[in-house]
């Protein structure tokens, strides 16, 4: 039995191939994981490093073609987030970590850019060691300009980290330091 290719269909599965490439190979972003949480805590080689009580633990991302201005959004965005109640109103969504004057715990986290390669992930589009771990010290000097300094507590960058929290909710935020464009169509981002 004989099989006869139609070039019609082959265009259309890699052009909807190579489009889905694209919308992946774009993904140019800081990236962020916010919980609220009741408490959260690191600890490495079985030392507790760092801990807060209630506030925000934010498992951050660094893609390598991250800036300053992408650090900026993602602090910004992180102290300004209205995910706690208001108690004197009763409103659920209305404070801020700031406005409650709680901890922000912040975690660096390559693994957010990872991507599946059949069943094993793939970092390469996180930031390399190396220029990741001083972009990520200005990261969290940031937000200690931004905020209480000694409210922002931080993980150990590198290190092979236990992450222990209770979720308050549970709230999980995901915030992107890209937003797409409105011109933008499918979800994809301009270059």
């Amino acid at each position: 039995m004989n099989s006869v290719a139609c070039p019609a269909c082959c265009s259309i599965i890699r052009t909807k191939h190579r489009s889905v490439s694209r919308r992946r190979a774009q993904v140019r972003a800081m990236r962020a994981i916010v919980q609220r949480v009741s408490s959260a805590s690191v600890e490495v080689e079985g030392r507790i490093v760092s801990e807060i009580g209630p506030g925000l633990l934010v498992l951050v991302g660094v893609h390598e073609s991250d800036t300053d201005s992408d650090a900026d959004y993602i602090c910004r965005k992180v102290l300004n987030m209205r995910l706690f109640p208001n108690e004197t109103t009763g409103r659920a969504w209305d404070q801020s970590v700031v406005q409650k004057n709680y901890g922000v715990l912040l975690v660096s986290q390559f693994t957010l850019y990872g991507i599946l390669k059949g069943n094993k992930p793939d970092f390469h589009v996180a930031m390399p060691p190396q220029k990741a771990k001083p972009f990520y010290a200005s990261f969290i000097d940031r937000f200690r300009t931004s905020y209480n300094p000694d409210a922002i507590k931080d993980g150990v960058f590198g290190a092979m980290m236990k992450v222990n929290l209770v979720n308050d909710g549970p709230v999980t935020m995901q915030l992107d330091s890209s937003q797409p464009s409105k011109n933008a169509k499918d979800g994809m981002e301009e270059p």
